[in-house]
């Protein structure tokens, strides 16, 4: 009961393209976050950022 199975053991080409895919994916979540910030400025207009506080 104590020993553990080692589960799936990932490549070194495996873990390469896994963490290209990851980076990938940051990046593409990123630019979709900044065009719904730019399209949301653009409908509403620069005068939403000089609102007082």
């Amino acid at each position: 009961m104590s020993e553990q199975e080692p589960g799936i053991v990932l490549s070194a080409e495996q873990k390469r393209r896994r963490r290209a895919r990851s980076i990938a994916l940051g990046v593409t979540l990123g630019a979709l976050v900044l065009l719904v910030y730019i399209v949301t400025i653009v409908k509403l207009g620069p005068g939403v950022l000089n609102r007082p506080l």
